[in-house]
């Protein structure tokens, strides 16, 4: 309720943007529920795993493919799904993201064996991949720079963030009481329903540009990126140096490489090169990228470290996050109000500080924690650091950006926290295993590794707080 309030306001005060003031709240409503099962589709599916692997029979192989199909599809997408908002439509790409989206949930619900799910899966990705910039687009096209825009992407990060942690909880309460297909399949009637409401109430936006797309730019950027997702996503199990993980990592490398070269060279690049000379996007994007590989360590190990160390079930878990989740979103709201006070800068400095401590305070878990001893306190530090940072990072990425330029940007902004996630996953998974093998089998030494991998997280996020100072003191307007 507080948030629809403080949306509420900033849609009257709103004179003049694309689409009609009094619809405002309608777009804001339809941009935070596409993102929000974007990114629950992330985490949701990882709770149903073991129920999947016995209803449809599928190997350990096909089991990681569940995952990985939907990871990178998603994250070699973005960038030419972001760039589609600027050049068709931010109305009509965002109806066309969650109408693929909500198809490829259905294909996957109705699943009958392994190959369709994970050609659903990947469906779902390239759907995401679509839908994620264009839900960011709406809003930055709707509400110029200032106090309107940081609540409407508070809200929108919030939302964003309340997917990722809810997908344990909701992926436990479906499996359990009705099926794994029904992880899948709660995205058919929220997807449908928001598809009616953005059909009737969604103004269309989009500039008065070319519309011809960079293929050339599009397929290397595509090839570069996923193949990036894939290798990193190998690498967990084979090790970096494995044919699995360094093939594809230098095949993504060399991709990006021609990907900049083309760009260079193209009259209507998919990306202008030109943005990065802006320091607010390439400096909020490097540090999206920085510490999304840290953040990523919350969700992921504290839910091992619930059901693996003190015996939660997947439902119980989900609850017990609750509190984080809560605390990231009042603090993504309240973002805006402490910006009248403290510069934007000076904040993120400060939430980096309070989100590293957070971090560093969870490491020091063990194997006879409790929730109030071990969880509450560190985990409302975390959360209110992150929530403040979250926001404020995506305003600072698209803020001073002219409205042609939008999609890209936001497409941008998803990417680098997508990698930062996928990296982080791989190289704090290392950590906390090398840990857990050195002091020997027991959930005392799982305690220990994940705390390890907490700590190391906490240095990651304290590194990308030094790198604030590349942001300009002041955020230019967008033209």
């Amino acid at each position: 309720m507080y948030a629809m309030s403080q949306l509420t306001s900033a849609a009257e005060g709103t004179k003049g943007q694309p689409g009609h003031s009094g619809a405002l709240w309608v777009a804001v409503l339809a941009a935070c529920v596409g993102q929000f099962v974007v990114v629950l589709d992330v985490s949701v599916i990882n709770v149903a795993l073991p129920s999947i692997r016995s209803g449809l029979g599928i190997g350990a192989n096909g089991l990681q493919w569940v995952v990985n199909a939907y990871v990178i599809t998603f994250a070699g997408f973005l960038l030419l799904g972001g760039r589609a908002s600027d050049l068709f439509g931010r109305k009509r790409v965002f109806l066309f993201g969650l109408g693929v989206f909500t198809a490829a949930s259905l294909l996957g619900g109705l699943a009958w064996t392994p190959g369709v799910l994970i050609v659903a899966r990947a469906l779902q990705g390239i759907g995401a991949a679509v839908l994620s910039p264009a839900t960011l687009t709406i809003l930055t096209t709707s509400y110029p720079d200032g106090p309107g825009r940081v609540r409407a992407v508070a809200a929108w990060t919030a939302v964003g963030t309340g997917g990722g942690a809810a997908g344990g909880l909701v992926g436990g309460l479906l499996t359990d009481y009705l099926s794994w297909r029904w992880v899948l399949l709660i995205n058919v009637p929220i997807g449908a329903a928001v598809l009616v409401a953005a059909v009737l109430c969604l103004g269309e936006y989009r500039t008065g540009g070319a519309r011809r797309l960079d293929l050339l730019g599009s397929v290397a950027v595509t090839v570069g990126v996923g193949s990036l997702a894939y290798g990193i996503s190998q690498s967990e199990a084979y090790g970096w140096g494995s044919a699995r993980a360094a093939v594809p990592l230098a095949v993504g490398a060399l991709a990006l490489v021609l990907f900049v070269a083309v760009e260079r060279r193209a009259e209507e690049p998919l990306m202008p090169l030109g943005l990065f000379r802006m320091r607010a996007v390439s400096a909020a994007n490097a540090i999206t990228l920085v510490c999304g590989t840290g953040f990523y360590a919350m969700w992921y190990f504290l839910s091992l470290y619930m059901q693996n160390v003190l015996g939660y079930s997947a439902v119980q878990t989900g609850l017990a996050l609750l509190p984080h989740t809560g605390t990231i979103i009042f603090f993504s709201q309240f973002a805006a109000r402490l910006m009248r006070w403290i510069k934007g800068r000076t904040l993120l400095v400060l939430a980096g500080l309070i989100t590293s401590a957070g971090f560093v305070w969870q490491g020091t878990m063990s194997a006879d924690g409790s929730f109030l001893r071990t969880l509450l306190g560190p985990g409302i530090v975390m959360s209110a650091g992150a929530g403040l940072m979250m926001t404020l990072l995506a305003v600072a990425a698209t803020s001073g950006v002219a409205l042609s330029e939008s999609g890209i940007v936001a497409g941008l902004a998803n990417t680098s926290r997508t990698m930062g996630g996928a990296l982080g996953l791989a190289i704090l998974a290392s950590v906390a295993a090398r840990r857990t093998e050195e002091e020997g089998p027991g959930t005392a030494a799982l305690a220990s590794g994940y705390g390890h991998a907490f700590v190391v997280a906490g240095g990651v996020i304290l590194l990308s707080t030094a790198m604030m100072v590349l942001l300009p003191k002041r955020q230019r307007t967008a033209e």
